[in-house]
């Protein structure tokens, strides 16, 4: 479950994919086989799928308790062959982001 408090040191990775006229559903099928890869890995906490109501972009939100986590989380990714998988599907924009504020 993605959890979106500030100051608990939880690092969130949001990528966006600008996707090809039709292939927002592969993107995020591979996606969704990635995140399910990732999860005996330590630290690994969440990932959040989003398509665009246009079909040109996904959004995958990833969290991670830290960030050796997410770097486990990455040399996992590249070890097992998504990140080459993903680029032949969409082009990526990712970041690495702290919550510094939420107000609800």
């Amino acid at each position: 479950m993605p959890i979106i408090r500030a100051d608990i040191g939880v690092i969130t990775q949001i990528n966006i994919f600008t996707v090809p006229g039709g292939g927002q559903q592969a993107l995020i099928d591979m996606l969704g086989e990635a995140a399910t890869s990732c999860r005996g890995i330590p630290g690994w906490m969440s990932a959040s799928l989003h398509r665009s109501l246009d079909g040109t972009r996904v959004v995958n939100y990833a969290q991670a308790r830290d960030q050796a986590a997410m770097r486990r989380v990455f040399e996992h990714l590249q070890a097992n062959g998504f990140l080459d998988r993903n680029k032949a599907l969409g082009q990526a924009h990712p970041g690495l982001y702290e919550v510094a504020l939420t107000v609800e």
